[in-house]
């Protein structure tokens, strides 16, 4: 019987996963349209007056997004205003959802990372993850790894699918 040979194991190349950069951390989400009148309508007094009784400490070391759920047309400080209001608590707040947050997790680790260890080097950008990875760190992680990479391509070894090759 012949030998089974792990090709791909074997191959020169270079898994970069983005799931192995995955920032650790709770991620919650402040909806402002809770503290709107009918989740609409913004009376400043009683939004100072909500975001005066609410529980900021249950954000204590967590990842927050700031957002409104509803259509509602929200003046810029009151996004700000809650953003002052996580300051003390939170990690990290952006404006948007989840995703956006996530983006913005990867963003900054992304750009501390040398990719010259990535030189000459043919890449396959692991696409199955079972964690969140937002499709913009994807697109990064391939804007940083292009100048160095001798060639990049996304999935799996079994199955990638050639992005870019470097001009000899």
């Amino acid at each position: 019987m012949e030998e089974i040979i792990n090709k791909v194991a074997n191959s020169a190349l270079e898994v970069f996963d983005l799931e192995d950069y995955y920032p650790k951390g709770i991620r919650s989400q402040v909806d402002i349209s809770q503290w709107l009148l009918e989740g609409f309508l913004l009376k400043e007094k009683d939004f100072r007056e909500h975001l005066k009784n609410h529980d900021w400490t249950q954000y204590q070391d967590q990842f927050v997004a700031v957002n409104c759920s509803t259509d509602a047309i929200v003046p810029a400080w009151a996004s700000i205003l809650v953003t002052i209001q996580l300051a003390p608590f939170a990690k990290k707040i952006v404006n948007g959802n989840i995703d956006d947050l996530n983006a913005a997790l990867y963003e900054e680790l992304l750009a501390k990372i040398d990719y010259s260890a990535y030189a000459n080097k043919a890449i396959i950008i692991k696409g199955c993850s079972q964690k969140p990875v937002p499709m913009r760190a994807y697109v990064l992680a391939a804007q940083n790894l292009q100048p160095f990479a001798r060639s990049i391509m996304y999935g799996e070894a079994c199955s990638a699918v050639p992005l870019y090759k470097a001009k000899k």
